[in-house]
């Protein structure tokens, strides 16, 4: 526990940060590697807490893909059942054969409708076949509007196009020491103005024998860049100012440090401002290592590569 008094009293101590004080309200880190806050919500029914289109949003492309595909065969499989137990009889043009023949047609018929198609191999011809083909021809147009929306919402939603390193390292600096990690756009041709960064830790500390989590502001070598055609090396200078003055690696485990970023900045490109945030927890904090550059010249020395492979790179400080 004496590990704990080593904080700076003279630390900028930050309690804006929306997080809990009391070591009982947390469990593991505050904030997951992808910037997601690491909370589940109970206490209310799932249908309330539910969003679906917030969540169609934020679904990765292969699980999206996966979605519309999944609901377009089971509201045609649905639709299909319907016809089927309706009666055959119902549907002209249907070619004879096993049940199973059959039941491949109406669904090819249900999809040609759904979709409003209508090749007119098959069609309705009694009431009740025509009211649900009425019904499933609205829901395929009311599936489709959403479905373009959702498309429309998932490629114009502004993203950063953020790739941080995995770990922060404890690196040489000036001639003491410093925290770095750094980060870089990854799209070809893609690149933010105007960006800003803010770094917090938050950490446990020991006051009249009650152990909280206090949260701390990190002075940063800069914290505003212009343009960012390239990576950006963030720099915390472990000095008198810093939480971490005179910590070792025993002491950020002992204290559960965490290292949050937020990161904001200009987009040119959706004319909007975009937002990033991911953390290091003190395992994803490694002492006496450096980063390896990751920018090179070409051949023809008259341009500058951004290796986006080496943003992980690091050596061991001799």
């Amino acid at each position: 526990m004496s590990k704990y008094k080593k904080i700076n009293p003279f630390s900028r101590q930050n309690n804006d940060t929306g997080f809990s004080n009391n070591t009982n309200d947390t469990g593991g880190r505050f904030l997951n590697k992808d910037g997601t806050y690491n909370l589940v919500k109970e206490g209310m029914p799932f249908y309330r807490r539910l969003s679906i289109f917030q969540n169609m949003l934020n679904l990765p492309v292969w699980k999206f893909i996966t979605v519309i595909f999944a609901f377009y065969f089971l509201i045609n499989i649905i639709f299909s059942i319907c016809y089927y137990y309706i009666g055959v009889e119902q549907l002209d043009g249907l070619a004879k054969g096993s049940e199973w023949k059959t039941f491949r047609e109406i669904f090819y018929f249900s999809t040609q409708t759904f979709t409003t198609v209508g090749y007119g191999h098959v069609f309705p011809v009694g009431d009740a076949a025509n009211i649900v083909a009425g019904a499933e021809a609205l829901t395929g147009f009311l599936s489709l509007a959403i479905a373009t929306g959702l498309i429309y919402g998932r490629f114009s939603k502004p993203r950063s196009y953020l790739v941080f390193s995995n770990h922060a390292l404890v690196s040489p600096y000036r001639g003491g020491k410093a925290v770095m990690f750094r980060f870089a756009a990854y799209k070809d041709k893609h690149s933010l103005s105007d960006v800003e960064i803010k770094v917090n830790t938050g950490m446990l500390v020991e006051e009249n024998g009650v152990t909280n989590y206090k949260y701390f502001s990190l002075n940063l070598e800069r914290t505003r860049v212009e343009s960012m055609p390239m990576s950006w090396t963030v720099v915390h200078p472990l000095d008198e100012q810093s939480p971490f003055w005179g910590f070792t690696e025993e002491d950020m485990l002992n204290a559960d440090v965490e290292i949050y970023v937020t990161l904001r900045g200009f987009d040119e490109v959706f004319s909007n401002y975009v937002q990033s945030r991911t953390s290091y927890t003190f395992r994803e904090i490694l002492f006496n290592r450096k980063f390896v550059p990751m920018f090179r010249e070409s051949d023809d020395n008259r341009t500058t590569i951004l290796e986006l492979n080496k943003i992980n790179h690091h050596t061991e400080v001799q």
